[in-house]
Protein backbone atom coordinates (compact mmCIF):
# COMPACT_ATOMS: atom_id res chain seq x y z
CA UNK A 1 0.00 0.00 0.00
CA UNK A 2 2.79 2.39 0.18
CA UNK A 3 2.67 3.71 -3.33
CA UNK A 4 -0.94 4.55 -2.49
CA UNK A 5 -0.42 6.46 0.62
CA UNK A 6 2.14 8.39 -0.85
CA UNK A 7 0.10 9.64 -3.31
CA UNK A 8 -2.77 10.28 -0.97
CA UNK A 9 -0.28 12.30 1.15
CA UNK A 10 1.13 14.20 -1.99
CA UNK A 11 -2.40 15.26 -2.82
CA UNK A 12 -2.73 16.28 1.27
CA UNK A 13 0.43 18.66 0.13
CA UNK A 14 -1.25 20.18 -2.87
CA UNK A 15 -3.94 21.13 -1.53
CA UNK A 16 -2.37 23.15 1.23
CA UNK A 17 -2.24 20.78 4.36
CA UNK A 18 0.38 21.88 6.98
CA UNK A 19 0.11 18.64 8.23
CA UNK A 20 -0.90 15.30 7.14
CA UNK A 21 -0.43 11.51 7.63
CA UNK A 22 -2.33 8.59 6.08
CA UNK A 23 -2.43 4.88 7.76
CA UNK A 24 -3.31 2.12 6.31
CA UNK A 25 -4.08 -0.94 9.07
CA UNK A 26 -5.28 -5.07 8.36
CA UNK A 27 -7.04 -6.43 11.72
CA UNK A 28 -7.04 -9.90 11.91
CA UNK A 29 -8.88 -11.07 14.98
CA UNK A 30 -9.64 -14.82 16.45
CA UNK A 31 -11.37 -15.28 19.65
CA UNK A 32 -12.91 -18.44 21.02
CA UNK A 33 -15.20 -18.89 23.99
CA UNK A 34 -15.95 -22.83 25.44
CA UNK A 35 -17.75 -23.57 29.05
CA UNK A 36 -18.43 -26.98 30.19
CA UNK A 37 -16.76 -28.78 27.21
CA UNK A 38 -18.99 -27.46 24.98
CA UNK A 39 -17.70 -24.71 22.16
CA UNK A 40 -19.99 -21.62 23.00
CA UNK A 41 -18.43 -18.77 20.59
CA UNK A 42 -15.72 -19.20 17.82
CA UNK A 43 -15.41 -16.10 15.44
CA UNK A 44 -12.97 -14.85 13.07
CA UNK A 45 -12.69 -11.57 11.42
CA UNK A 46 -10.66 -9.15 9.12
CA UNK A 47 -11.16 -5.65 8.70
CA UNK A 48 -8.44 -3.35 6.81
CA UNK A 49 -8.95 0.40 5.69
CA UNK A 50 -7.40 3.99 5.23
CA UNK A 51 -7.39 6.47 8.18
CA UNK A 52 -6.45 10.30 6.90
CA UNK A 53 -5.62 13.04 9.53
CA UNK A 54 -5.10 16.54 8.51
CA UNK A 55 -4.10 19.54 10.46
CA UNK A 56 -5.51 22.47 7.80
CA UNK A 57 -6.22 25.74 8.24
CA UNK A 58 -5.06 25.55 11.88
CA UNK A 59 -7.75 22.51 12.55
CA UNK A 60 -7.43 18.85 12.76
CA UNK A 61 -9.08 16.84 10.28
CA UNK A 62 -10.10 12.83 9.85
CA UNK A 63 -11.86 10.99 7.21
CA UNK A 64 -11.48 6.75 6.94
CA UNK A 65 -12.62 4.84 4.26
CA UNK A 66 -12.51 0.88 3.58
CA UNK A 67 -11.80 1.47 -0.24
CA UNK A 68 -8.32 1.09 -1.20
CA UNK A 69 -8.30 2.71 -4.46
CA UNK A 70 -6.74 5.68 -5.60
CA UNK A 71 -10.02 7.46 -6.31
CA UNK A 72 -11.08 6.45 -2.63
CA UNK A 73 -8.40 7.07 -0.50
CA UNK A 74 -8.19 11.50 -2.48
CA UNK A 75 -12.15 11.01 -1.57
CA UNK A 76 -10.99 10.53 2.41
CA UNK A 77 -8.65 12.87 1.73
CA UNK A 78 -11.19 15.51 0.78
CA UNK A 79 -13.35 14.94 3.21
CA UNK A 80 -10.91 14.97 6.06
CA UNK A 81 -9.94 18.44 4.73
CA UNK A 82 -13.16 19.80 4.75
CA UNK A 83 -13.73 18.87 8.42
CA UNK A 84 -10.60 20.49 9.23
CA UNK A 85 -11.87 23.41 7.26
CA UNK A 86 -15.03 23.56 8.86
CA UNK A 87 -13.36 23.17 12.76
CA UNK A 88 -11.26 26.19 12.05
CA UNK A 89 -13.97 28.49 11.92
CA UNK A 90 -14.52 27.61 15.59
CA UNK A 91 -11.38 26.60 16.88
CA UNK A 92 -9.79 28.69 19.50
CA UNK A 93 -6.70 28.38 19.02
CA UNK A 94 -4.32 27.18 15.95
CA UNK A 95 -2.83 23.19 16.25
CA UNK A 96 0.79 23.09 16.75
CA UNK A 97 2.56 19.97 16.90
CA UNK A 98 6.00 19.65 18.67
CA UNK A 99 8.68 18.34 16.43
CA UNK A 100 9.59 14.49 15.99
CA UNK A 101 12.47 12.84 14.44
CA UNK A 102 11.28 11.22 10.85
CA UNK A 103 12.01 7.63 10.50
CA UNK A 104 11.81 5.10 7.45
CA UNK A 105 11.40 1.87 9.27
CA UNK A 106 9.73 -1.66 9.80
CA UNK A 107 9.38 -3.36 13.03
CA UNK A 108 7.31 -7.00 13.66
CA UNK A 109 6.67 -8.33 16.90
CA UNK A 110 8.91 -11.29 17.54
CA UNK A 111 7.23 -14.61 17.86
CA UNK A 112 7.98 -18.21 17.46
CA UNK A 113 4.32 -20.02 16.88
CA UNK A 114 2.10 -18.34 14.36
CA UNK A 115 -1.41 -18.78 16.47
CA UNK A 116 -2.98 -18.13 12.99
CA UNK A 117 -0.94 -20.94 11.38
CA UNK A 118 -2.58 -23.50 14.14
CA UNK A 119 -5.61 -25.64 13.55
CA UNK A 120 -9.04 -24.44 15.33
CA UNK A 121 -8.96 -28.31 16.52
CA UNK A 122 -5.96 -27.86 18.43
CA UNK A 123 -7.00 -24.28 20.01
CA UNK A 124 -10.69 -25.58 21.10
CA UNK A 125 -9.31 -29.11 22.14
CA UNK A 126 -7.26 -27.56 24.82
CA UNK A 127 -10.38 -25.56 26.17
CA UNK A 128 -12.45 -28.28 26.08
CA UNK A 129 -10.03 -30.27 28.17
CA UNK A 130 -9.52 -27.94 30.44
CA UNK A 131 -13.12 -27.02 31.23
CA UNK A 132 -14.24 -30.90 31.02
CA UNK A 133 -11.27 -31.42 33.55
CA UNK A 134 -12.20 -28.88 35.83
CA UNK A 135 -16.08 -30.13 36.04
CA UNK A 136 -14.71 -33.10 37.88
CA UNK A 137 -13.93 -31.23 40.56
CA UNK A 138 -16.75 -31.29 43.84
CA UNK A 139 -19.00 -28.27 43.56
CA UNK A 140 -17.40 -26.62 40.24
CA UNK A 141 -20.75 -25.48 38.80
CA UNK A 142 -18.99 -23.65 35.98
CA UNK A 143 -15.88 -23.47 34.04
CA UNK A 144 -15.39 -20.89 30.94
CA UNK A 145 -11.88 -20.83 29.13
CA UNK A 146 -11.00 -18.71 26.42
CA UNK A 147 -8.54 -17.74 23.74
CA UNK A 148 -7.94 -14.41 21.41
CA UNK A 149 -5.43 -13.57 18.99
CA UNK A 150 -4.73 -10.46 17.11
CA UNK A 151 -2.49 -9.63 14.29
CA UNK A 152 -2.11 -5.67 12.95
CA UNK A 153 -0.62 -4.54 9.93
CA UNK A 154 -0.04 -1.14 9.91
CA UNK A 155 1.52 1.59 7.14
CA UNK A 156 1.78 4.81 8.01
CA UNK A 157 3.05 8.02 5.86
CA UNK A 158 3.19 11.44 6.36
CA UNK A 159 3.57 14.98 4.78
CA UNK A 160 6.74 15.56 6.45
CA UNK A 161 8.63 12.18 5.08
CA UNK A 162 7.87 9.03 7.45
CA UNK A 163 7.42 6.04 6.76
CA UNK A 164 6.67 3.02 8.29
CA UNK A 165 5.54 -0.26 8.59
CA UNK A 166 4.61 -2.37 11.45
CA UNK A 167 2.87 -5.80 12.13
CA UNK A 168 1.66 -6.11 16.28
CA UNK A 169 0.59 -10.41 17.05
CA UNK A 170 -1.04 -10.69 20.22
CA UNK A 171 -2.08 -13.31 21.96
CA UNK A 172 -4.02 -14.59 24.87
CA UNK A 173 -5.91 -17.19 27.42
CA UNK A 174 -7.32 -18.03 30.92
CA UNK A 175 -10.06 -19.24 32.41
CA UNK A 176 -12.33 -18.88 35.39
CA UNK A 177 -14.15 -22.00 37.10
CA UNK A 178 -17.18 -20.93 39.76
CA UNK A 179 -17.94 -22.81 42.64
CA UNK A 180 -21.82 -23.32 44.16
CA UNK A 181 -22.95 -24.69 46.85
CA UNK A 182 -26.49 -23.79 47.14
CA UNK A 183 -26.59 -20.41 49.01
CA UNK A 184 -23.11 -19.43 47.51
CA UNK A 185 -21.07 -18.82 44.42
CA UNK A 186 -17.08 -18.21 44.36
CA UNK A 187 -14.86 -16.90 41.49
CA UNK A 188 -11.39 -18.02 41.19
CA UNK A 189 -9.64 -16.97 38.08
CA UNK A 190 -6.58 -18.06 35.61
CA UNK A 191 -3.91 -16.82 35.59
CA UNK A 192 -5.90 -13.26 35.65
CA UNK A 193 -9.40 -12.19 35.91
CA UNK A 194 -10.23 -10.31 32.28
CA UNK A 195 -10.16 -12.82 30.71
CA UNK A 196 -6.75 -13.97 31.19
CA UNK A 197 -3.58 -12.72 30.29
CA UNK A 198 -2.08 -10.75 27.29
CA UNK A 199 0.59 -10.93 26.03
CA UNK A 200 2.82 -9.72 22.47
CA UNK A 201 3.93 -13.22 21.53
CA UNK A 202 2.55 -15.96 19.29
CA UNK A 203 0.67 -19.79 20.29
CA UNK A 204 3.73 -20.44 22.82
CA UNK A 205 2.19 -18.14 25.39
CA UNK A 206 -0.27 -21.16 25.30
CA UNK A 207 2.05 -23.93 26.05
CA UNK A 208 3.98 -21.45 28.58
CA UNK A 209 0.59 -20.14 30.91
CA UNK A 210 -0.06 -24.02 31.17
CA UNK A 211 -3.86 -23.74 32.12
CA UNK A 212 -4.06 -27.81 33.07
CA UNK A 213 -1.29 -27.20 35.65
CA UNK A 214 -3.08 -24.98 37.36
CA UNK A 215 -6.41 -26.80 37.62
CA UNK A 216 -6.22 -28.29 41.22
CA UNK A 217 -5.08 -25.46 42.85
CA UNK A 218 -7.70 -23.11 41.11
CA UNK A 219 -10.75 -25.19 41.90
CA UNK A 220 -9.41 -26.38 45.25
CA UNK A 221 -9.58 -22.27 46.41
CA UNK A 222 -12.48 -21.72 44.68
CA UNK A 223 -14.06 -24.97 46.59
CA UNK A 224 -12.78 -23.47 49.83
CA UNK A 225 -14.09 -19.87 49.60
CA UNK A 226 -17.29 -21.16 49.55
CA UNK A 227 -16.91 -22.13 53.31
CA UNK A 228 -14.88 -19.28 54.34
CA UNK A 229 -15.70 -16.45 56.65
CA UNK A 230 -15.97 -13.12 55.24
CA UNK A 231 -13.35 -10.32 55.26
CA UNK A 232 -13.82 -8.42 57.77
CA UNK A 233 -13.86 -4.15 58.29
CA UNK A 234 -11.20 -2.30 58.95
CA UNK A 235 -7.76 -1.01 58.60
CA UNK A 236 -4.82 -3.12 57.85
CA UNK A 237 -1.41 -4.09 56.25
CA UNK A 238 -1.87 -5.31 53.14
CA UNK A 239 -0.04 -7.07 50.47
CA UNK A 240 -1.45 -6.99 46.95
CA UNK A 241 -0.61 -9.54 44.45
CA UNK A 242 1.23 -9.37 41.15
CA UNK A 243 -2.21 -9.57 39.15
CA UNK A 244 -4.26 -6.92 41.13
CA UNK A 245 -0.97 -4.81 41.64
CA UNK A 246 -1.57 -4.51 37.55
CA UNK A 247 -5.12 -3.51 37.80
CA UNK A 248 -4.28 -0.83 40.45
CA UNK A 249 -1.22 0.86 38.21
CA UNK A 250 -3.82 0.95 35.35
CA UNK A 251 -6.50 2.51 37.04
CA UNK A 252 -4.56 4.71 39.24
CA UNK A 253 -1.29 5.48 37.20
CA UNK A 254 -1.32 4.98 33.68
CA UNK A 255 -5.04 6.59 33.63
CA UNK A 256 -4.25 9.63 35.67
CA UNK A 257 -0.69 10.22 33.50
CA UNK A 258 -2.16 10.13 30.05
CA UNK A 259 -1.93 14.23 29.07
CA UNK A 260 -4.99 14.77 27.00
CA UNK A 261 -7.03 14.07 30.39
CA UNK A 262 -4.74 16.19 32.33
CA UNK A 263 -4.98 19.02 30.24
CA UNK A 264 -9.15 18.29 29.51
CA UNK A 265 -9.64 16.82 26.61
CA UNK A 266 -10.85 13.76 28.06
CA UNK A 267 -12.85 14.35 30.46
CA UNK A 268 -16.36 13.75 28.42
CA UNK A 269 -16.08 9.98 28.76
CA UNK A 270 -13.65 8.55 31.23
CA UNK A 271 -13.02 11.58 33.27
CA UNK A 272 -10.21 13.65 33.35
CA UNK A 273 -7.21 13.54 36.21
CA UNK A 274 -5.48 15.17 39.18
CA UNK A 275 -2.28 15.12 38.18
CA UNK A 276 -2.53 18.43 36.62
CA UNK A 277 0.15 19.98 34.73
CA UNK A 278 1.33 22.48 37.79
CA UNK A 279 2.47 19.30 39.38
CA UNK A 280 4.69 17.86 37.00
CA UNK A 281 8.06 16.99 38.68
CA UNK A 282 6.86 18.13 42.07
CA UNK A 283 3.96 15.96 43.22
CA UNK A 284 4.39 13.55 45.58
CA UNK A 285 2.49 10.39 44.40
CA UNK A 286 3.91 8.23 46.34
CA UNK A 287 6.55 6.67 48.77
CA UNK A 288 10.15 6.44 47.73
CA UNK A 289 9.64 3.03 46.84
CA UNK A 290 7.25 3.63 44.05
CA UNK A 291 8.86 3.98 41.10
CA UNK A 292 6.15 4.07 38.02
CA UNK A 293 7.19 3.87 34.21
CA UNK A 294 5.82 3.27 30.55
CA UNK A 295 8.06 0.77 28.50
CA UNK A 296 5.96 0.38 24.89
CA UNK A 297 9.85 -1.73 24.21
CA UNK A 298 9.41 -4.58 26.64
CA UNK A 299 9.60 -8.10 25.10
CA UNK A 300 6.30 -9.37 25.37
CA UNK A 301 3.86 -6.73 26.77
CA UNK A 302 0.65 -6.50 25.56
CA UNK A 303 1.33 -2.42 24.74
CA UNK A 304 4.51 -3.21 22.97
CA UNK A 305 5.31 -1.43 19.68
CA UNK A 306 7.78 0.57 18.16
CA UNK A 307 6.32 3.46 16.86
CA UNK A 308 3.38 5.24 17.81
CA UNK A 309 0.36 6.09 15.12
CA UNK A 310 2.27 9.62 15.12
CA UNK A 311 5.31 8.10 13.65
CA UNK A 312 6.79 8.73 17.04
CA UNK A 313 9.81 6.35 18.09
CA UNK A 314 8.61 5.04 21.50
CA UNK A 315 10.84 5.34 24.65
CA UNK A 316 10.81 4.16 28.22
CA UNK A 317 9.35 7.19 30.41
CA UNK A 318 9.69 7.13 33.78
CA UNK A 319 6.00 8.70 35.38
CA UNK A 320 6.92 8.40 39.18
CA UNK A 321 10.35 8.58 40.31
CA UNK A 322 11.19 8.06 43.73
CA UNK A 323 7.74 8.76 44.47
CA UNK A 324 7.45 12.19 42.64
CA UNK A 325 5.44 12.72 39.77
CA UNK A 326 7.84 13.41 37.10
CA UNK A 327 6.21 12.77 33.55
CA UNK A 328 3.15 11.79 31.31
CA UNK A 329 2.11 9.98 28.43
CA UNK A 330 1.53 12.08 25.51
CA UNK A 331 0.92 13.20 22.12
CA UNK A 332 3.34 15.68 19.55
CA UNK A 333 0.18 18.29 20.11
CA UNK A 334 -0.31 17.85 23.83
CA UNK A 335 3.61 17.24 24.12
CA UNK A 336 4.17 21.40 22.66
CA UNK A 337 1.75 22.59 25.34
CA UNK A 338 4.43 21.72 28.62
CA UNK A 339 7.06 22.53 26.31
CA UNK A 340 8.26 18.72 26.25
CA UNK A 341 8.50 16.33 22.65
CA UNK A 342 5.93 13.37 22.05
CA UNK A 343 6.53 10.24 23.61
CA UNK A 344 5.08 7.74 21.41
CA UNK A 345 1.69 7.30 22.97
CA UNK A 346 -0.86 7.72 20.04
CA UNK A 347 -2.74 5.22 19.38
CA UNK A 348 -5.82 3.98 17.84
CA UNK A 349 -7.72 1.03 18.22
CA UNK A 350 -7.98 0.63 14.01
CA UNK A 351 -8.02 2.39 10.63
CA UNK A 352 -11.36 4.18 10.95
CA UNK A 353 -10.38 6.16 14.50
CA UNK A 354 -8.74 8.75 15.29
CA UNK A 355 -5.32 8.38 17.22
CA UNK A 356 -5.58 9.00 21.27
CA UNK A 357 -3.25 9.07 24.25
CA UNK A 358 -3.22 5.39 25.40
CA UNK A 359 -1.15 3.02 27.81
CA UNK A 360 1.90 1.03 26.41
CA UNK A 361 3.27 -0.64 29.48
CA UNK A 362 3.09 0.82 32.77
CA UNK A 363 5.01 -0.82 35.02
CA UNK A 364 6.36 -0.56 38.47
CA UNK A 365 10.13 -1.27 39.41
CA UNK A 366 10.97 -4.48 41.14
CA UNK A 367 12.31 -3.67 44.72
CA UNK A 368 14.33 -5.88 46.81
CA UNK A 369 12.65 -7.90 48.99
CA UNK A 370 11.17 -11.24 47.74
CA UNK A 371 7.41 -12.04 48.59
CA UNK A 372 8.19 -14.81 50.97
CA UNK A 373 11.07 -12.47 52.95
CA UNK A 374 7.67 -9.64 52.45
CA UNK A 375 4.99 -12.23 53.66
CA UNK A 376 7.60 -13.27 56.40
CA UNK A 377 8.12 -9.53 57.66
CA UNK A 378 4.53 -8.61 58.12
CA UNK A 379 2.67 -9.49 61.52
CA UNK A 380 -1.07 -8.83 60.78
CA UNK A 381 -2.17 -8.60 57.24
CA UNK A 382 -3.65 -9.65 54.25
CA UNK A 383 -2.31 -10.74 50.96
CA UNK A 384 -5.50 -9.65 48.45
CA UNK A 385 -4.99 -11.41 45.05
CA UNK A 386 -7.12 -11.37 41.65
CA UNK A 387 -9.22 -8.35 40.70
CA UNK A 388 -13.00 -9.15 41.09
CA UNK A 389 -14.37 -5.66 41.06
CA UNK A 390 -13.14 -1.69 40.20
CA UNK A 391 -14.65 1.29 40.71
CA UNK A 392 -12.63 4.66 40.76
CA UNK A 393 -13.50 8.46 40.40
CA UNK A 394 -13.26 10.57 37.50
CA UNK A 395 -10.33 12.30 38.56
CA UNK A 396 -8.77 9.11 39.99
CA UNK A 397 -8.17 9.59 42.99
CA UNK A 398 -11.17 7.50 45.21
CA UNK A 399 -10.82 4.44 44.36
CA UNK A 400 -12.37 0.78 46.03
CA UNK A 401 -11.40 -2.55 44.23
CA UNK A 402 -12.56 -5.92 45.04
CA UNK A 403 -10.47 -8.77 44.63
CA UNK A 404 -11.43 -12.73 44.28
CA UNK A 405 -9.39 -13.80 48.04
CA UNK A 406 -7.80 -12.80 50.45
CA UNK A 407 -4.57 -14.50 52.57
CA UNK A 408 -4.33 -13.68 56.07
CA UNK A 409 -1.12 -12.99 57.42
CA UNK A 410 -0.24 -13.96 61.10
CA UNK A 411 3.18 -13.61 62.23
CA UNK A 412 4.78 -13.79 59.49
CA UNK A 413 2.66 -17.03 58.11
CA UNK A 414 -0.13 -17.61 55.45
CA UNK A 415 -2.72 -18.71 57.43
CA UNK A 416 -6.85 -18.67 56.91
CA UNK A 417 -8.74 -17.37 53.65
CA UNK A 418 -11.47 -15.01 53.24
CA UNK A 419 -13.87 -14.54 50.92
CA UNK A 420 -15.51 -11.00 49.02
CA UNK A 421 -12.96 -8.75 50.24
CA UNK A 422 -12.67 -4.95 49.29
CA UNK A 423 -10.28 -2.16 49.56
CA UNK A 424 -10.45 1.50 49.40
CA UNK A 425 -8.42 4.98 49.28
CA UNK A 426 -7.46 7.36 48.20
CA UNK A 427 -4.09 7.36 45.12
CA UNK A 428 -1.74 9.45 46.56
CA UNK A 429 -2.46 8.45 49.94
CA UNK A 430 -2.66 5.04 48.86
CA UNK A 431 1.02 4.79 47.65
CA UNK A 432 2.59 7.43 50.01
CA UNK A 433 1.57 3.80 52.30
CA UNK A 434 3.70 1.40 49.87
CA UNK A 435 6.40 0.41 52.18
CA UNK A 436 8.04 -2.19 49.79
CA UNK A 437 8.04 -3.66 46.47
CA UNK A 438 9.04 -7.25 46.04
CA UNK A 439 11.95 -7.96 43.62
CA UNK A 440 12.51 -9.10 40.11
CA UNK A 441 12.29 -12.90 40.70
CA UNK A 442 8.27 -11.70 41.64
CA UNK A 443 7.90 -9.69 39.36
CA UNK A 444 5.83 -10.63 35.79
CA UNK A 445 4.44 -8.39 32.50
CA UNK A 446 0.65 -8.86 32.91
CA UNK A 447 -1.35 -7.74 30.49
CA UNK A 448 -4.87 -7.13 29.18
CA UNK A 449 -7.15 -6.91 25.44
CA UNK A 450 -9.59 -4.52 26.90
CA UNK A 451 -8.86 -1.19 27.68
CA UNK A 452 -11.12 1.47 27.08
CA UNK A 453 -11.19 4.74 26.43
CA UNK A 454 -12.66 8.04 23.48
CA UNK A 455 -15.99 8.37 22.06
CA UNK A 456 -16.24 6.19 19.92
CA UNK A 457 -14.77 3.86 22.03
CA UNK A 458 -11.55 2.17 21.58
CA UNK A 459 -10.52 -0.76 23.10
CA UNK A 460 -6.72 -1.87 23.35
CA UNK A 461 -4.03 -3.86 24.81
CA UNK A 462 -2.23 -2.81 27.36
CA UNK A 463 0.75 -4.39 29.74
CA UNK A 464 1.62 -4.07 33.49
CA UNK A 465 4.91 -5.37 35.02
CA UNK A 466 4.43 -5.66 38.85
CA UNK A 467 5.48 -7.56 41.35
CA UNK A 468 3.60 -7.46 44.60
CA UNK A 469 3.67 -4.64 47.20
CA UNK A 470 2.92 -4.16 50.74
CA UNK A 471 1.26 -0.70 51.97
CA UNK A 472 0.21 -0.06 55.37
CA UNK A 473 -2.96 1.03 57.22
CA UNK A 474 -5.24 0.26 54.54
CA UNK A 475 -9.00 0.49 54.75
CA UNK A 476 -10.67 -3.09 54.23
CA UNK A 477 -14.22 -4.37 54.07
CA UNK A 478 -16.74 -6.75 52.44
CA UNK A 479 -17.60 -6.74 48.82
CA UNK A 480 -21.71 -6.70 49.02
CA UNK A 481 -23.35 -9.36 46.76
CA UNK A 482 -26.62 -9.02 44.47
CA UNK A 483 -29.46 -8.99 47.01
CA UNK A 484 -27.64 -7.43 50.38
CA UNK A 485 -27.94 -3.72 51.24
Amino acid sequence: MRGLLKTAVEYLKKKGAEYGDVRFERVTTESIQVRDGVIEGHSTDSSSGIGIRVVFRGAWGFASTHMTTEKDALKAADQALAVAAACSSVNRTRVALAETALHVDAYATPFRIDPFSVSPEEKTGRLIEVTTEASRYKDIAVCEAFMAFSRVDKEFVSTEGAEITQSLLTSGCGYHVIAENGHDAQTRSYPDSHHGLFSTKGYELIDELDMMGSLERVTGEARALLNAKECAAGTIDVIIDGPQMALQIHESCGHPAELDRALGSEISFAGGSFLTTDRMGAYRYGSGHVNLYADPNHPGGAGSYKYDDEGVRTKRVDIVKEGVFTDYLSSREGALVIGARSNGAMRAEGWNRLPIVRMSNICIEPGEVTLSDLIADTKNGLLLSTNRSWSIDDLRLNFQFGTEIAYEIRNGKLGRIFKNPVYSGITPDFWASCDAVCSKEDWRMWGLNSCAKGEPVQVIGVGHGASPARFRGVSVGVLKTRGER
